[in-house]
Protein backbone atom coordinates (compact mmCIF):
# COMPACT_ATOMS: atom_id res chain seq x y z
CA UNK A 1 0.00 0.00 0.00
CA UNK A 2 1.81 3.67 -1.03
CA UNK A 3 1.69 5.64 1.92
CA UNK A 4 0.53 9.40 1.14
CA UNK A 5 3.00 12.26 1.85
CA UNK A 6 1.15 13.34 4.98
CA UNK A 7 1.71 9.69 6.28
CA UNK A 8 5.15 9.88 5.47
CA UNK A 9 5.37 13.51 7.06
CA UNK A 10 3.56 12.24 10.02
CA UNK A 11 5.83 9.51 10.70
CA UNK A 12 9.21 11.43 10.03
CA UNK A 13 8.17 13.83 12.88
CA UNK A 14 6.96 10.86 15.28
CA UNK A 15 10.02 8.85 14.93
CA UNK A 16 12.46 12.35 15.21
CA UNK A 17 10.65 13.00 18.28
CA UNK A 18 8.29 15.71 17.18
CA UNK A 19 5.13 14.38 18.82
CA UNK A 20 3.16 17.23 18.53
CA UNK A 21 3.27 17.94 14.80
CA UNK A 22 3.00 13.86 14.03
CA UNK A 23 -0.27 14.32 15.96
CA UNK A 24 -1.75 17.03 14.10
CA UNK A 25 -1.07 15.16 10.86
CA UNK A 26 -2.34 11.60 12.45
CA UNK A 27 -5.72 13.75 13.37
CA UNK A 28 -6.33 15.16 10.10
CA UNK A 29 -5.61 11.65 8.02
CA UNK A 30 -7.87 10.38 10.70
CA UNK A 31 -10.45 13.11 9.48
CA UNK A 32 -9.82 11.97 6.06
CA UNK A 33 -9.66 8.12 6.61
CA UNK A 34 -11.15 7.14 9.81
CA UNK A 35 -10.96 3.39 8.77
CA UNK A 36 -7.09 3.80 8.97
CA UNK A 37 -5.96 1.40 11.25
CA UNK A 38 -2.23 2.10 10.91
CA UNK A 39 -2.84 5.56 12.44
CA UNK A 40 -5.28 4.44 14.48
CA UNK A 41 -2.18 2.34 15.74
CA UNK A 42 0.56 4.86 15.66
CA UNK A 43 -1.40 7.18 17.28
CA UNK A 44 -1.77 4.36 20.07
CA UNK A 45 1.95 4.45 20.37
CA UNK A 46 2.34 8.18 20.33
CA UNK A 47 0.15 8.51 23.62
CA UNK A 48 1.78 5.26 24.67
CA UNK A 49 4.84 7.53 24.52
CA UNK A 50 3.57 10.51 26.64
CA UNK A 51 1.93 7.86 29.11
CA UNK A 52 -1.60 8.97 28.43
CA UNK A 53 -2.72 5.57 28.92
CA UNK A 54 -6.15 5.59 28.13
CA UNK A 55 -6.15 7.58 25.18
CA UNK A 56 -3.68 4.86 23.78
CA UNK A 57 -5.83 1.99 24.88
CA UNK A 58 -8.61 3.77 22.87
CA UNK A 59 -6.23 4.22 19.74
CA UNK A 60 -5.44 0.45 19.80
CA UNK A 61 -8.84 -1.27 20.65
CA UNK A 62 -9.82 0.98 17.20
CA UNK A 63 -7.12 -0.57 15.02
CA UNK A 64 -7.64 -3.92 16.47
CA UNK A 65 -11.39 -3.68 15.62
CA UNK A 66 -10.61 -2.40 11.82
CA UNK A 67 -7.77 -5.09 11.60
CA UNK A 68 -6.66 -7.51 14.26
CA UNK A 69 -2.88 -7.94 13.11
CA UNK A 70 -0.98 -9.37 16.08
CA UNK A 71 1.33 -6.52 16.11
CA UNK A 72 -1.44 -4.23 17.33
CA UNK A 73 -2.62 -7.18 19.96
CA UNK A 74 0.92 -6.87 20.80
CA UNK A 75 0.98 -3.58 21.46
CA UNK A 76 -2.37 -3.51 23.55
CA UNK A 77 -1.03 -6.30 25.70
CA UNK A 78 1.91 -4.01 26.81
CA UNK A 79 -0.45 -1.16 27.62
CA UNK A 80 -2.26 -3.75 29.49
CA UNK A 81 1.26 -4.51 31.18
CA UNK A 82 2.20 -0.91 31.68
CA UNK A 83 -1.20 0.34 33.72
CA UNK A 84 -0.50 -2.95 35.87
CA UNK A 85 -3.72 -4.39 34.54
CA UNK A 86 -2.46 -7.73 34.98
CA UNK A 87 -5.59 -9.76 34.22
CA UNK A 88 -6.39 -8.39 31.05
CA UNK A 89 -2.75 -8.80 30.05
CA UNK A 90 -2.83 -11.96 31.22
CA UNK A 91 -5.64 -13.09 28.97
CA UNK A 92 -4.14 -10.80 26.11
CA UNK A 93 -0.62 -12.67 26.24
CA UNK A 94 -2.35 -15.94 26.44
CA UNK A 95 -3.97 -14.96 23.23
CA UNK A 96 -1.16 -14.08 21.20
CA UNK A 97 1.07 -17.11 22.60
CA UNK A 98 -2.03 -19.54 20.80
CA UNK A 99 -1.13 -16.96 17.54
CA UNK A 100 2.87 -17.07 17.92
CA UNK A 101 3.95 -19.69 19.73
CA UNK A 102 7.45 -18.94 19.03
CA UNK A 103 7.42 -15.34 20.14
CA UNK A 104 10.09 -14.61 23.12
CA UNK A 105 9.11 -11.40 24.23
CA UNK A 106 5.18 -12.59 24.30
CA UNK A 107 6.42 -15.60 26.74
CA UNK A 108 8.55 -13.08 28.86
CA UNK A 109 5.80 -10.58 29.33
CA UNK A 110 3.37 -12.99 30.65
CA UNK A 111 5.99 -14.60 32.92
CA UNK A 112 6.08 -11.08 34.39
CA UNK A 113 2.67 -10.83 34.18
CA UNK A 114 1.82 -14.39 36.14
CA UNK A 115 5.21 -12.99 38.36
CA UNK A 116 2.18 -10.15 39.32
CA UNK A 117 -0.94 -12.25 39.82
CA UNK A 118 1.30 -14.31 42.43
CA UNK A 119 0.77 -17.00 40.57
CA UNK A 120 4.41 -17.83 40.65
CA UNK A 121 4.64 -22.19 39.38
CA UNK A 122 2.99 -20.26 35.74
CA UNK A 123 5.37 -17.51 35.83
CA UNK A 124 8.50 -20.02 36.22
CA UNK A 125 6.73 -21.75 33.40
CA UNK A 126 6.58 -18.95 30.81
CA UNK A 127 10.18 -17.72 31.58
CA UNK A 128 11.37 -21.31 31.33
CA UNK A 129 9.50 -21.37 27.67
CA UNK A 130 11.46 -17.89 27.24
CA UNK A 131 14.87 -19.21 27.71
CA UNK A 132 13.91 -21.97 25.38
CA UNK A 133 13.78 -19.88 22.91
CA UNK A 134 16.70 -17.42 24.06
CA UNK A 135 18.75 -19.27 25.76
CA UNK A 136 21.19 -16.43 26.89
CA UNK A 137 18.90 -13.88 27.24
CA UNK A 138 20.26 -12.13 31.11
CA UNK A 139 16.86 -10.21 31.41
CA UNK A 140 15.11 -13.44 31.56
CA UNK A 141 17.49 -14.99 34.36
CA UNK A 142 17.26 -11.42 36.32
CA UNK A 143 12.96 -12.08 36.33
CA UNK A 144 13.44 -15.97 37.14
CA UNK A 145 16.04 -14.79 40.35
CA UNK A 146 13.27 -12.73 41.99
CA UNK A 147 10.39 -15.68 41.42
CA UNK A 148 12.69 -18.18 43.01
CA UNK A 149 13.36 -15.53 45.74
CA UNK A 150 9.51 -15.38 46.17
CA UNK A 151 9.15 -19.06 46.19
CA UNK A 152 11.93 -18.84 48.90
CA UNK A 153 14.64 -21.10 46.70
CA UNK A 154 17.45 -18.87 47.66
CA UNK A 155 20.27 -21.40 45.79
CA UNK A 156 18.43 -20.87 42.28
CA UNK A 157 17.81 -17.09 43.16
CA UNK A 158 21.54 -17.06 43.63
CA UNK A 159 22.12 -19.10 40.64
CA UNK A 160 20.18 -17.01 38.17
CA UNK A 161 21.81 -14.12 39.75
CA UNK A 162 25.15 -15.77 39.20
CA UNK A 163 23.90 -16.15 35.49
CA UNK A 164 23.04 -12.70 34.79
CA UNK A 165 26.16 -11.43 35.72
CA UNK A 166 28.07 -14.35 33.40
CA UNK A 167 25.85 -13.44 30.46
CA UNK A 168 26.21 -9.52 30.97
CA UNK A 169 29.13 -8.83 33.03
CA UNK A 170 28.17 -5.10 33.59
CA UNK A 171 24.51 -5.99 35.47
CA UNK A 172 25.72 -4.07 39.19
CA UNK A 173 21.92 -4.45 39.74
CA UNK A 174 22.19 -8.22 39.19
CA UNK A 175 25.82 -7.76 42.04
CA UNK A 176 23.52 -5.91 43.98
CA UNK A 177 20.54 -8.39 44.02
CA UNK A 178 22.50 -10.92 44.54
CA UNK A 179 24.18 -9.52 47.15
CA UNK A 180 20.85 -9.02 49.00
CA UNK A 181 20.29 -12.32 49.16
CA UNK A 182 23.63 -13.47 50.16
CA UNK A 183 23.06 -11.81 53.32
CA UNK A 184 19.47 -12.58 53.76
CA UNK A 185 21.00 -16.62 53.89
CA UNK A 186 23.47 -14.74 56.50
CA UNK A 187 26.66 -15.53 53.87
CA UNK A 188 27.82 -12.13 54.57
CA UNK A 189 31.52 -12.91 53.26
CA UNK A 190 30.01 -12.76 49.91
CA UNK A 191 27.18 -10.30 50.61
CA UNK A 192 28.83 -7.88 51.96
CA UNK A 193 31.66 -8.14 48.91
CA UNK A 194 28.73 -7.76 46.23
CA UNK A 195 27.14 -5.12 48.41
CA UNK A 196 29.91 -2.62 47.85
CA UNK A 197 28.18 -2.44 44.44
CA UNK A 198 25.00 -0.54 45.64
CA UNK A 199 24.01 2.03 43.96
CA UNK A 200 23.68 4.29 47.61
CA UNK A 201 27.43 3.66 47.63
CA UNK A 202 28.19 5.35 44.56
CA UNK A 203 26.07 8.34 45.06
CA UNK A 204 26.99 8.82 48.70
CA UNK A 205 30.95 8.92 46.94
CA UNK A 206 29.69 11.32 44.03
CA UNK A 207 28.36 13.93 46.97
CA UNK A 208 31.83 13.67 48.88
CA UNK A 209 33.35 14.40 45.62
CA UNK A 210 31.28 17.32 45.22
CA UNK A 211 31.68 18.79 48.63
CA UNK A 212 35.41 18.01 49.22
CA UNK A 213 36.70 17.80 45.30
CA UNK A 214 40.02 18.60 46.60
CA UNK A 215 39.92 15.93 49.03
CA UNK A 216 38.31 13.60 47.53
CA UNK A 217 40.69 13.63 45.00
CA UNK A 218 43.84 13.45 47.15
CA UNK A 219 42.80 10.97 50.15
CA UNK A 220 42.24 7.15 49.08
CA UNK A 221 39.38 5.14 50.13
CA UNK A 222 39.91 3.10 53.34
CA UNK A 223 40.03 -0.28 52.40
CA UNK A 224 41.41 -1.94 55.73
CA UNK A 225 45.08 -0.39 56.54
CA UNK A 226 46.33 0.08 59.45
CA UNK A 227 45.24 3.60 60.40
CA UNK A 228 45.70 3.85 64.09
CA UNK A 229 47.86 7.25 63.62
CA UNK A 230 45.23 8.38 60.95
CA UNK A 231 41.93 10.35 60.84
CA UNK A 232 39.36 8.31 59.09
CA UNK A 233 35.91 10.38 57.40
CA UNK A 234 32.80 8.62 57.24
CA UNK A 235 29.50 9.87 55.59
CA UNK A 236 26.53 8.84 55.28
CA UNK A 237 24.02 6.87 52.49
CA UNK A 238 20.52 5.17 52.45
CA UNK A 239 18.06 6.03 54.95
CA UNK A 240 18.25 6.14 59.05
CA UNK A 241 17.54 2.52 60.03
CA UNK A 242 20.41 1.39 58.15
CA UNK A 243 22.59 4.24 59.72
CA UNK A 244 21.27 3.73 62.81
CA UNK A 245 21.97 -0.56 62.51
CA UNK A 246 25.53 0.02 61.36
CA UNK A 247 26.06 2.16 64.11
CA UNK A 248 27.01 -0.80 65.92
CA UNK A 249 30.29 -0.68 64.68
CA UNK A 250 31.39 2.47 65.71
CA UNK A 251 32.55 1.41 68.71
CA UNK A 252 35.45 -0.66 67.74
CA UNK A 253 35.48 1.77 64.81
CA UNK A 254 37.35 4.96 66.98
CA UNK A 255 39.94 2.00 68.24
CA UNK A 256 41.26 1.20 65.25
CA UNK A 257 41.91 5.37 63.93
CA UNK A 258 43.72 8.09 65.71
CA UNK A 259 39.77 10.28 64.81
CA UNK A 260 37.07 9.35 63.64
CA UNK A 261 34.64 11.62 62.01
CA UNK A 262 31.10 10.63 60.77
CA UNK A 263 29.02 12.65 58.91
CA UNK A 264 25.25 11.24 59.32
CA UNK A 265 21.96 12.86 57.91
CA UNK A 266 21.14 16.22 60.17
CA UNK A 267 18.28 14.30 61.92
CA UNK A 268 20.57 12.09 63.35
CA UNK A 269 23.46 14.25 64.31
CA UNK A 270 21.95 14.68 68.16
CA UNK A 271 21.55 11.47 68.66
CA UNK A 272 24.87 10.18 67.88
CA UNK A 273 26.56 12.89 69.54
CA UNK A 274 25.53 12.11 72.65
CA UNK A 275 26.86 8.40 72.02
CA UNK A 276 29.63 9.32 69.77
CA UNK A 277 32.02 7.07 71.37
CA UNK A 278 35.06 9.63 71.26
CA UNK A 279 34.04 10.28 67.05
CA UNK A 280 33.05 13.57 66.07
CA UNK A 281 30.03 14.24 64.57
CA UNK A 282 29.89 16.35 62.28
CA UNK A 283 26.91 19.13 61.01
CA UNK A 284 25.56 18.50 57.89
CA UNK A 285 27.89 20.72 55.85
CA UNK A 286 31.52 21.66 57.06
CA UNK A 287 33.81 23.78 54.52
CA UNK A 288 36.35 22.00 52.37
CA UNK A 289 39.37 24.18 54.09
CA UNK A 290 38.38 23.01 57.94
CA UNK A 291 38.22 19.52 56.67
CA UNK A 292 41.05 17.10 56.91
CA UNK A 293 41.04 13.54 56.88
CA UNK A 294 43.67 10.51 55.88
CA UNK A 295 41.39 7.93 54.03
CA UNK A 296 37.22 8.02 53.54
CA UNK A 297 34.46 5.50 53.30
CA UNK A 298 30.77 5.24 52.93
CA UNK A 299 28.97 4.08 56.23
CA UNK A 300 27.66 0.98 54.97
CA UNK A 301 30.89 -0.27 53.58
CA UNK A 302 32.29 -0.10 57.39
CA UNK A 303 31.52 -4.12 58.32
CA UNK A 304 32.64 -5.15 54.52
CA UNK A 305 36.33 -3.28 55.77
CA UNK A 306 36.31 -4.59 59.05
CA UNK A 307 35.91 -8.34 57.84
CA UNK A 308 32.31 -8.85 59.24
CA UNK A 309 31.60 -12.17 58.40
CA UNK A 310 29.05 -14.79 59.89
CA UNK A 311 27.81 -14.00 63.74
CA UNK A 312 30.34 -11.86 64.40
CA UNK A 313 28.44 -8.95 62.05
CA UNK A 314 25.99 -8.83 64.83
CA UNK A 315 28.14 -7.59 67.69
CA UNK A 316 26.09 -5.18 70.05
CA UNK A 317 22.86 -7.37 69.74
CA UNK A 318 22.69 -7.64 73.24
CA UNK A 319 23.23 -4.71 74.93
CA UNK A 320 21.84 -0.92 74.27
CA UNK A 321 24.75 0.62 71.94
CA UNK A 322 22.42 4.33 71.39
CA UNK A 323 21.07 6.26 74.86
CA UNK A 324 18.78 8.76 74.72
CA UNK A 325 19.76 11.91 76.33
CA UNK A 326 18.85 12.06 79.63
CA UNK A 327 17.50 15.33 79.68
CA UNK A 328 14.73 14.76 76.95
CA UNK A 329 13.81 11.70 78.54
CA UNK A 330 12.54 13.16 81.92
CA UNK A 331 10.90 16.24 79.79
CA UNK A 332 9.02 13.36 77.84
CA UNK A 333 8.10 11.63 81.24
CA UNK A 334 6.62 14.92 82.52
CA UNK A 335 4.74 15.83 79.73
CA UNK A 336 3.17 12.48 78.58
CA UNK A 337 4.46 9.56 80.62
CA UNK A 338 3.42 10.49 84.07
CA UNK A 339 1.40 7.53 84.29
CA UNK A 340 0.76 4.14 85.89
CA UNK A 341 -0.36 2.31 82.47
CA UNK A 342 1.55 -0.04 79.92
CA UNK A 343 3.01 2.73 77.95
CA UNK A 344 3.11 1.89 74.12
CA UNK A 345 4.66 3.30 71.23
CA UNK A 346 3.07 2.89 67.61
CA UNK A 347 4.25 3.66 63.97
CA UNK A 348 2.30 2.61 60.53
CA UNK A 349 4.91 3.55 57.64
CA UNK A 350 8.38 5.13 56.62
CA UNK A 351 9.94 5.89 53.41
CA UNK A 352 7.74 4.77 50.88
CA UNK A 353 10.10 5.07 48.15
CA UNK A 354 11.13 1.59 48.39
CA UNK A 355 9.25 -1.38 49.68
CA UNK A 356 5.50 0.36 49.87
CA UNK A 357 4.41 -3.16 50.96
CA UNK A 358 5.87 -2.42 54.76
CA UNK A 359 2.74 0.05 55.08
CA UNK A 360 0.49 -1.02 57.78
CA UNK A 361 -3.41 -0.22 58.15
CA UNK A 362 -3.97 2.16 60.71
CA UNK A 363 -7.15 0.50 60.98
CA UNK A 364 -5.89 -2.58 62.19
CA UNK A 365 -4.18 -1.15 65.38
CA UNK A 366 -7.80 -0.07 66.59
CA UNK A 367 -8.16 -3.74 68.31
CA UNK A 368 -5.09 -3.35 70.35
CA UNK A 369 -6.29 -0.23 71.73
CA UNK A 370 -9.21 -1.42 73.75
CA UNK A 371 -6.51 -3.45 75.77
CA UNK A 372 -7.44 -2.28 79.49
CA UNK A 373 -4.15 0.24 81.58
CA UNK A 374 -2.60 0.56 78.12
CA UNK A 375 -1.82 4.51 76.77
CA UNK A 376 -0.66 4.33 73.42
CA UNK A 377 1.27 7.11 71.15
CA UNK A 378 1.51 7.20 68.02
CA UNK A 379 5.23 8.00 66.48
CA UNK A 380 4.43 8.49 62.89
CA UNK A 381 5.59 11.27 61.35
CA UNK A 382 5.72 12.85 58.07
CA UNK A 383 4.52 10.72 55.11
CA UNK A 384 1.23 8.88 56.70
CA UNK A 385 1.05 11.07 59.63
CA UNK A 386 -2.41 12.25 58.32
CA UNK A 387 -3.63 8.92 59.41
CA UNK A 388 -3.40 9.53 62.57
CA UNK A 389 -7.24 11.70 62.21
CA UNK A 390 -8.19 7.55 62.00
CA UNK A 391 -7.13 7.46 65.21
CA UNK A 392 -7.83 10.41 67.09
CA UNK A 393 -11.60 10.59 65.88
CA UNK A 394 -12.01 7.27 67.96
CA UNK A 395 -9.03 6.58 71.11
CA UNK A 396 -7.36 8.41 72.90
CA UNK A 397 -3.69 7.82 71.68
CA UNK A 398 -1.39 10.85 72.18
CA UNK A 399 0.31 12.14 69.52
CA UNK A 400 4.65 12.37 70.12
CA UNK A 401 5.33 13.39 66.21
CA UNK A 402 5.24 16.88 66.80
CA UNK A 403 7.79 16.57 69.57
CA UNK A 404 10.20 15.09 67.05
CA UNK A 405 12.64 17.57 66.38
CA UNK A 406 14.85 15.08 65.38
CA UNK A 407 15.87 11.61 66.52
CA UNK A 408 17.24 12.71 69.46
CA UNK A 409 13.81 13.71 70.69
CA UNK A 410 12.76 10.39 69.37
CA UNK A 411 14.96 8.16 71.43
CA UNK A 412 13.60 10.69 74.73
CA UNK A 413 10.30 9.62 73.99
CA UNK A 414 11.43 5.98 73.84
CA UNK A 415 13.06 5.71 76.65
CA UNK A 416 10.28 6.37 78.33
CA UNK A 417 8.07 2.75 76.77
CA UNK A 418 7.43 0.02 77.79
CA UNK A 419 6.60 -1.49 74.22
CA UNK A 420 6.91 -0.23 70.67
CA UNK A 421 5.03 -2.02 67.94
CA UNK A 422 5.86 -0.75 64.13
CA UNK A 423 6.67 -1.36 60.82
CA UNK A 424 9.79 -2.11 58.98
CA UNK A 425 11.17 1.53 59.69
CA UNK A 426 13.86 3.53 61.31
CA UNK A 427 11.70 3.13 65.08
CA UNK A 428 12.21 -0.45 65.04
CA UNK A 429 16.10 -0.01 64.39
CA UNK A 430 16.23 3.16 67.04
CA UNK A 431 14.10 1.08 69.22
CA UNK A 432 16.65 -1.74 69.28
CA UNK A 433 19.76 -0.09 69.42
CA UNK A 434 18.30 1.19 72.80
CA UNK A 435 17.20 -2.47 73.97
CA UNK A 436 13.46 -1.10 74.48
CA UNK A 437 11.16 -3.99 73.77
CA UNK A 438 10.06 -3.78 70.39
CA UNK A 439 7.66 -5.54 67.80
CA UNK A 440 8.27 -5.56 64.46
CA UNK A 441 5.55 -6.21 61.61
CA UNK A 442 7.11 -7.60 58.35
CA UNK A 443 5.27 -7.58 55.04
CA UNK A 444 4.70 -11.36 53.27
CA UNK A 445 8.16 -10.82 51.20
CA UNK A 446 10.79 -8.60 53.26
CA UNK A 447 13.56 -6.83 53.67
CA UNK A 448 16.47 -9.29 53.60
CA UNK A 449 18.13 -7.77 56.75
CA UNK A 450 15.30 -10.08 58.55
CA UNK A 451 17.11 -12.93 57.39
CA UNK A 452 15.29 -16.47 56.49
CA UNK A 453 14.29 -17.78 60.53
CA UNK A 454 12.40 -14.49 61.67
CA UNK A 455 11.72 -16.54 64.76
CA UNK A 456 14.11 -14.70 66.21
CA UNK A 457 15.86 -11.03 65.51
CA UNK A 458 19.88 -11.19 65.14
CA UNK A 459 20.11 -7.73 65.16
CA UNK A 460 18.34 -7.10 68.28
CA UNK A 461 17.67 -9.10 71.25
CA UNK A 462 15.20 -6.99 72.50
CA UNK A 463 12.63 -7.08 68.81
CA UNK A 464 10.16 -9.88 67.78
CA UNK A 465 9.52 -10.33 64.58
CA UNK A 466 5.70 -10.65 62.82
CA UNK A 467 5.07 -11.49 59.14
CA UNK A 468 2.07 -11.59 57.59
CA UNK A 469 0.82 -14.72 56.58
CA UNK A 470 -0.49 -13.82 53.19
CA UNK A 471 0.31 -10.62 51.10
CA UNK A 472 -2.13 -7.59 51.20
CA UNK A 473 -3.75 -8.42 54.60
CA UNK A 474 -2.08 -7.55 58.29
CA UNK A 475 -5.32 -8.90 60.21
CA UNK A 476 -3.60 -12.39 61.29
CA UNK A 477 -0.43 -10.53 62.39
CA UNK A 478 -2.39 -8.47 64.57
CA UNK A 479 -4.54 -10.77 66.01
CA UNK A 480 -1.25 -12.72 66.64
CA UNK A 481 -0.29 -9.55 68.42
CA UNK A 482 -3.50 -8.75 70.60
CA UNK A 483 -3.08 -12.37 71.87
CA UNK A 484 0.49 -11.95 72.93
CA UNK A 485 -0.33 -8.62 74.77
CA UNK A 486 -3.43 -9.79 76.25
CA UNK A 487 -1.69 -12.65 77.86
CA UNK A 488 1.38 -10.82 78.55
CA UNK A 489 -0.75 -7.98 80.38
Amino acid sequence: MVKSEKFNLAFSYHNSGNLTKAKELYDEILQVEPENDEVWDLLGLLFFQINDLDNAQNCFNKAINLNPRIYYLENLARLYLKKEDFELAKNSYEKLILIDSKNFENYFNLGMTYKNLNNLDKSLLNYQKALELKPESYEVYFNLASVYLLLKNYQKAIDCYKKTIELNPQDWEAEYFLSLIYMQTKDYKNGLKCFETRLCRQSAVYSQIKTYPKLMEEKPLWQGQNISAKTLYTYYEAGFGDMIMWYRFVPELVKKCKKLIIKPQKELVELFRKNSYGAEIMDLYKPEKEMDFDYHIPFLSIPYVLNKTDENIFINHDKPYLKADPDLVNYFHKKYFDNNKIKIGIKWQGNTFYEKNRVLNVEDFFPLFEIPNTQFYSCQTFEGSQEFEKISEKYNVINLAPEFKDFSYTAGAVENMDLIICNDTSLAHLAGAMRKKCFVILPYSYNWRWHTDISKCDWYDSVKLFKQTSPKTWKDVFEQILNDLKSDI
